[in-house]
């Protein structure tokens, strides 16, 4: 296992403005799209990075989730704009979790925070050692 202190805490930041079909019948985010930010902050991350998804799949590298959690701390409203913040919170042979941290720009007001643990799958869609290229981009 390997030390979580041990990355230089790069945080990326993306901004999302609520949409109205994203707010249940309280006019509040519904619960379940937090995990669809948490992939919006992951995906523009890995491309920050020079690594789109869809290229990761053209090299027949594969990173489903295999755990995801959030705790929510404050509601998002229909027009918000929230910022994303993602970063690496662990790296692991075969694993990397990415932290998350969802804000209400203007006030800083901390809305949610959670992490996504991917699993690294090789050709076969079989678990696989992280690849070298990618384990010194997340470090």
């Amino acid at each position: 296992m390997e030390d979580k202190n041990y990355f230089r805490k790069k945080i990326h930041e993306i901004k999302t403005r609520v949409r109205y079909q994203e707010t249940d019948q309280m006019g509040i985010v519904y619960y379940g799209n937090f995990f669809v930010y948490f992939e919006m902050g992951r995906t523009e991350y890995l491309r920050d990075l020079g690594l789109p998804y869809s290229e990761l799949e053209k090299e027949h590298i594969y990173f489903p989730v295999a755990e995801a959690r959030c705790r929510y701390r404050s509601p998002a409203h229909y027009d918000d704009v929230l910022v994303i913040q993602t970063w690496v919170s662990e790296l692991k042979h075969a694993t990397v979790e990415f932290s998350h941290n969802v804000l209400r720009e203007g006030d800083s007001t901390l809305i949610a925070e959670g992490s996504s643990k991917l699993a690294c799958l090789n050709e076969k869609r079989k678990p696989a050692p992280m690849p070298e290229k990618l384990r010194k981009l997340f470090q």
